[in-house]
């Protein structure tokens, strides 16, 4: 039997008015430290963003999540956040916040493969 690991993951979320609480799901993020992996991933549906709330920029809404994307990766451009440790970027990531792009309470849980349950949450929260 594989060895199961700890791993904790938070919802990505749109919440174009804090003030109504109402958000949608668009992404994952997660991180499991014995596997040394953090990473997100989203997806944005137009469609269902717009009628949610007509007028958003969405262009914008995903430069913040490709910003996300980078910061969670460590990537070149992610700025002085990106180059802290994962348990910290992840600290970071899923700090609670006010604004459009916002993540849920972090959630625990334990997988043998870090990107497989990445991929499963983000189908099961998201898609």
């Amino acid at each position: 039997m594989q060895e199961k690991h700890l791993f904790e993951y938070a919802v990505i979320r749109v919440m174009p008015r804090v003030e109504r609480e109402e958000f949608i799901n668009v992404g994952i993020v997660l991180y499991c430290a014995k596997q040394k992996f953090l990473k997100s991933i989203f997806f944005l549906d137009v469609d269902r963003i717009s009628a949610f709330s007509p007028g958003l920029d969405i262009a914008e809404i995903e430069e913040n999540l490709l910003a996300f994307e980078r910061i969670s990766l460590g990537a070149s451009g992610s700025g002085t956040i990106g180059s802290y440790d994962n348990a910290s970027r992840f600290r970071w990531l899923t700090a609670t916040r006010s604004t459009i792009v916002q993540c849920s309470k972090v959630h625990p849980g334990l997988c043998v493969d870090a990107e497989e349950t990445l991929l499963k949450l983000h189908q099961q929260l998201v898609l």
